[in-house]
């Protein structure tokens, strides 16, 4: 009697032994995953808000009931920490563009409110578990299916984007991308990069910085870089449509009901940039590289030579150096965001030495397709004798720079009388994107106040007027004698260099 028990429980344990060897769902895979609590749902196109099929490691039936695209990109999307323990609502808005661009792709939703909703530090500490369940759940995948995890691209907010770094350093092979979306600052500004996102999470790590504003590791959004590209959107700090004024503003049409999407506007605007590179593919919003975001705010480093420039978002070039590449941008405050760079220079000429302080200007740009008038901008310092650069920037595509006017705008205490006898405003350079050469220098003196009266080379490629005080200028180039014996259409655009 004692043999035939034996015997049943040895064929026992081979039939399980043989379930598990053909794929099947025996217990024992089950319960390899049993610990996991985190929870991966693949979205469908049809329903971008709704977690209505799982994907569960260890049980393969689950893959083909939801009808899992093995031969397609999977995009797996990690929120940050929640308050209310509900998801956000950009979540449904990033699934859906991401359908939208790549409509044969896997979108999985990575699923750890309870753990989101705890007090931040005590959330922030689970990332570490979160990123083990993802790193699980994708090694899982590659076991199984063999899927390729060069077809893998994390996408993580706040405490999302060092989960997705930690869930990346754990895998058996690195993924294809991680996107860090303004990845959170407290618990990981000084952490060592095993504990957050990090360069070597993947084959490429990009990363879009919105909120750093505040001193290191009280910054809402993290201050170092953290990827092979890091792209600072407005300096990083705050993003437009996100100030004061605006929380004021909607406070009063909107009631208080939105105070919790105006705290996180600029830290949820890193979400909203990546979103508009998937929706208007064809013009892309252009980052630029450069040592601080002071110098790029002198217009220093407007140039796309040797990868000194990329692309916001999804079709960021995968340029990977030795050292993380820290990138700028001006955005607009609604989507499209994209806007277009311009540097000027100005130089002040005169034989006695004067500084005046916060000074007025307007720009006006003229180009081939259309024009961005009256752009305000202030210098904080004007003197005798030296050159000044500056950025300036246009909501809309103006073509080839054509002319540009610019205005002073002198206050009571600062005019042109204070200037040595003979007054003269020299635009030294001017320079775009793309670059442009042999400017159109118009060098005016206070006899030329009503601008009809100056020489131009037909050499130039840009037409640069100059306005004191009040005056205006409108009217063909021709008419005003402003090109006299040069056509309009002999005034030359340099190519692009």
């Amino acid at each position: 009697m004692e043999s035939k028990t034996l015997l049943l429980v040895v064929l026992g344990a081979w039939l399980q032994s043989l379930t598990a060897s053909r794929g099947g769902v025996a217990a024992a895979d089950r319960n390899d995953f049993l610990d996991i609590e985190t929870k991966f749902a693949l979205r469908t196109p049809e329903d971008t808000a709704d977690d209505t099929c799982h994907l569960v490691p260890g049980v393969v039936e689950s893959v083909a009931n939801c009808h899992f695209n093995h031969s397609s990109k999977t995009f797996v999307v990690i929120h940050g920490w929640t308050v209310t323990g509900m998801y956000e609502s950009w979540v449904p808005k990033l699934v859906a563009a991401l359908y939208k661009r790549e409509p044969d792709s896997n979108v999985i939703v990575v699923d750890w409110l309870l753990r989101a909703q705890q007090h931040y530090p005590v959330s922030a500490g689970y990332t570490k578990l979160v990123g083990k369940d993802v790193a699980r759940f994708i090694n899982w995948m590659e076991e199984e299916f063999n899927y390729p995890l060069d077809n893998v691209h994390l996408l993580g907010y706040s405490l999302g984007a060092h989960a997705a770094g930690i869930a990346g350093s754990l895998t058996n092979r690195k993924v294809n991308r991680i996107t860090g979306l303004d990845p959170a600052g407290p618990n990981f500004e000084y952490a060592e990069a095993p504990s957050r996102l990090s360069p070597d999470d993947a084959d490429f790590v990009d990363v879009l910085h919105t909120f750093t504003r505040g001193s290191p590791g009280r910054s809402i959004g993290i201050q170092q870089p953290v990827g092979h590209v890091d792209i600072y959107p407005n300096g990083g700090t705050f993003q437009p449509g996100c100030n004061i004024g605006e929380a004021i503003r909607v406070i009063a049409e909107r009631g208080l009901g939105d105070v919790d999407q105006l705290v996180k506007c600029s830290h949820e605007r890193s979400i909203h940039l990546f979103i508009d590179s998937l929706l208007n593919e064809e013009n892309p919003s252009k980052a630029y590289r450069c040592t601080s975001k002071e110098a790029f705010e002198k217009g220093l480093c407007l140039s796309c030579r040797k990868n000194r420039c990329n692309n916001l978002g999804y079709e960021i070039n995968k340029v990977r150096a030795k050292r993380s590449s820290k990138m700028y941008l001006k955005t607009r405050a609604q989507m499209p965001y994209k806007v277009f760079h311009y540097q000027v220079k100005i130089h002040f000429s005169g034989t006695e030495s004067q500084t005046q302080t916060n000074q007025a200007f307007e720009i006006s740009l003229y180009g081939t397709v259309a024009e961005s008038e009256n752009i305000p901008f202030t210098l904080p310092e004007v003197s005798t004798n030296k050159t000044y650069s500056f950025l300036i920037y246009t909501e809309v595509d103006i073509g080839e720079l054509l002319m540009m006017k610019l205005k002073w705008n002198s206050d009571s205490y600062f005019s042109w009388a204070d200037w040595w006898g003979s007054p003269s405003f020299t635009i030294a350079k001017i320079r775009g994107v793309p670059d442009l050469r042999h400017p159109c220098v118009l060098r005016l003196e206070k006899r030329f106040q009503n601008m009809t009266q100056t020489n131009a080379s037909n050499s130039c490629s840009v037409l640069v007027v100059v306005a004191f005080g009040g005056t205006s200028f409108s009217g063909n180039l021709e008419e005003r004698g402003l090109l006299p014996g040069l056509a309009g259409d002999q005034v030359h655009i340099c190519e692009e260099v």
